[in-house]
């Protein structure tokens, strides 16, 4: 697989997941939530601040998404191990970061304002632990796209 073929099918999958993401944020959770709203009236009052909080969720994500993009391209330029992929993978690992403390940090204040159950919070635990993995991920990948980075540049500078 060339270089080229190679950021093509990133970007492909980035927009694909793209606009999946769109759908899921924009249609499928108000329609949910909706749905929910109608068959629990008593749940009427959390409708609003979940969906914010979901919404908000999708800030971070599209960010890494923009990252990857950038990403994409410097690997179709052939860039695959320079320090611009290395920070571009770091500030994906602040994100995902970032996106997963505030999920939980917005889980619990609304299972302290009696917006949420229990099993809700434990269940999003998940969720959360992925985005942990994904920072993990991309901290480590960082890392060694730098090392990589650097160690091209002292080949480079040889005879």
């Amino acid at each position: 697989m060339t270089q080229m073929s190679l950021s093509r099918w990133l970007k492909v999958v980035m927009g694909g997941i793209a606009v999946c993401g769109a759908v899921v944020y924009f249609y499928l959770i108000p329609v949910f939530g909706k749905d929910l709203v109608n068959m629990y009236p008593e749940f009427s009052n959390c409708y609003m601040p979940w969906l914010i909080v979901i919404w908000l969720t999708a800030i971070p994500c599209y960010l890494i998404l923009y990252f990857g993009w950038k990403i994409a391209v410097e690997i179709g330029r052939d860039h695959s191990f320079s320090m611009e992929n290395a920070k571009y993978l770091k500030a994906i690992s602040i994100l995902a970061l970032s996106d997963s403390g505030y999920f939980f940090l917005a889980n619990l204040v609304l299972l302290l304002l009696n917006m949420n159950h229990p099993a809700i919070f434990l269940g999003s635990l998940l969720v959360e632990f992925a985005g942990v993995a994904v920072t993990v991920a991309a901290a480590t990948l960082s890392h060694l796209v730098q090392k990589a980075a650097k160690i091209q540049q002292e080949n480079e500078l040889t005879i």
